[in-house]
């Protein structure tokens, strides 16, 4: 098998030649899952009492400006669902798939069909979504700390995946940061440049592209890992994936702003080694670390379920303690 740091820059000279968009590879600040593990966050799935009451009709304020209360939500209440988009159709706990995390015997199954607006049907690509609730527990946490959120993802086999090309998933982050939008306008002198600067909210993240040999020129079924995102908010390549299985992946959110994205196939601890890129996404200076966040996407015409995803042991770190 073709280790994937090899994919990955093969993917950046693809990259670099197409769009001209670049990964900066210089060493990232904090590999995610260090320092301090954050308690009251995160799951583990162990529980075998583990549930999600839906509390249905789902919301989708993103296509119709409505949201829907009361929100689906766990059990143990560390998970909720989206007031943007709403919650995936299948939310549930289920055995640990094998070469999982040593001694795990519970995981979070995500899988969607309806996932536009409720009782109506938009043939469009649609997500939900499903976050954790960590804003709830600790608050934002302040890049001051360092924090980090690490997950481990399974990828199934290529036979159970939906027979689509394109983003199937996303294991993404809520922050808060500064941003500067420059406008140029004419005036009694000539052009001018204004300036504003604002606090607003993004979504940092990952999302896994499925490429899929049934309706593409691909001679074999594969994945593409891509970054969201550069400073101009295009997303960028990360590694390929040719072999399904577990991953980990993993960011981090530092002082001087950027976001540090890590990925690495298998469930060991992420290393220096399994560095990917480090961005100011949007051009933004992230501030606070609020929650984190899954998609699960589908083409919500009805009938053709999502790829069904399973997710493992999600954990938040600081490098400093706040509390």
């Amino acid at each position: 098998m073709m280790h994937w740091k090899h994919g990955f820059f093969r993917a950046m000279a693809i990259m670099t030649v197409l769009t001209g968009v670049t990964i900066s590879t210089s060493v990232a600040q904090v590999v995610p899952g260090s320092g301090y593990k954050v308690d009251g966050v995160g799951d583990d799935f162990e529980d075998p009492d583990w549930s999600y009451i839906p509390n249905w009709p789902k919301s989708s304020q993103n296509l119709d400006n409505n949201v829907r209360y009361d929100l689906g939500e766990s059990k143990n209440g560390r998970w909720y669902e989206s007031t943007y988009r709403g919650q995936p159709d299948i939310v549930k706990r289920v055995d640990t798939p094998p070469g999982g995390l040593p001694g795990s015997k519970g995981s979070l199954f995500l899988k969607t069909r309806f996932s536009g607006i409720p009782d109506m049907i938009t043939r469009k690509q649609q997500q939900d979504d499903l976050l954790a609730n960590v804003n709830g527990v600790t608050g934002a946490i302040p890049v001051s700390n360092s924090p980090s959120v690490v997950v481990r993802v399974y990828l199934p086999p290529w036979e159970q995946w939906e027979q689509r090309t394109g983003a199937t998933f996303g294991f993404r982050a809520d922050c808060e940061g500064t941003m500067t939008k420059k406008e140029t306008k004419n005036g009694l002198f000539g052009p001018r440049v204004k300036e504003t600067v604002k606090q607003d909210a993004y979504w940092p993240g990952f999302f896994i592209q499925y490429n899929c040999k049934r309706d593409s020129q691909n001679k074999e079924d594969s994945a593409l890992v891509l970054i969201r995102s550069d400073e101009l908010g295009r997303d960028l390549f990360g590694p390929y994936i040719t072999q399904t299985g577990w991953w980990t992946f993993g960011m981090s959110f530092t002082p001087d702003g950027r976001v540090h994205y890590y990925a690495s196939p298998g469930v060991d601890r992420l290393t220096q080694a399994d560095y990917i890129t480090s961005q100011s996404p949007y051009g933004a200076r992230t501030n606070q670390f609020v929650t984190f966040f899954f998609n699960v996407v589908n083409p919500d015409d009805g009938q053709t379920w999502s790829t069904g995803w399973i997710v493992d042991d999600p954990e938040v770190y600081v490098l400093r303690k706040w509390w």
